[in-house]
């Protein structure tokens, strides 16, 4: 478990035809709700796939993946949970900013992350219907929404992950 180190790099450590899973795992895992991704190494067999795949299924969810696309999982869920946090700050501040004291901005924060997140998870809707179901026409979230798209943020996010994944190819390089 570490940004950018290849399999290659690992078993050549080992200096033997060791089994190695190579896994990118999230801090959500901390509380049971990780997400992480996992890719075998040459000599890593199914065995060793359901091994390191029960380890991690069991504090989170888990991909088996081709290994050129651990860069990509380190970038969005690797590094995801800093994302998620700097947002939590910012509508944290945001809320105390619009006259909220900050304990009940906090809580209000918290719970519609955890709220946001649950729905997404559980709902049959793609992440599109659910924000237009909160979306009224000339309303206060289709207000705050033309905000961000004026900020262009999918762009700003989609560079933020590219920024991630890149820094992972080059620790895996290096």
């Amino acid at each position: 478990i570490a940004a950018g180190v290849t399999l290659a790099r690992l078993e050549a450590a080992l200096g033997t035809d060791a089994a190695v899973v190579r896994a990118m795992p999230n801090t959500p895992a901390l509380v049971g709700r990780g997400a992480a991704a996992i890719a075998l190494g040459r000599h890593a067999g199914d065995d060793d796939r359901a091994w390191a795949e029960s380890i991690l299924s069991s504090v989170g969810t888990v991909e088996t993946l081709d290994e050129h696309l651990l860069d990509a999982v380190t970038g969005l869920s690797g590094s995801g949970p800093a994302y998620v946090f700097l947002l939590a700050e910012a509508l944290i501040a945001a809320g105390e900013s619009a006259g909220l004291p900050h304990d009940v901005s906090v809580r209000l924060t918290e719970q519609t992350l955890l709220g946001a997140a649950t729905l997404l998870k559980t709902s049959p809707e793609p992440p599109e219907v659910l924000r237009k179901n909160v979306t009224s026409p000339n309303g206060t979230t289709a207000a705050g929404l033309a905000v961000f798209e004026a900020a262009d943020f999918r762009g700003i996010v989609t560079r933020v992950v590219q920024a991630a994944t890149d820094r992972s190819r080059e620790l895996g390089a290096g």
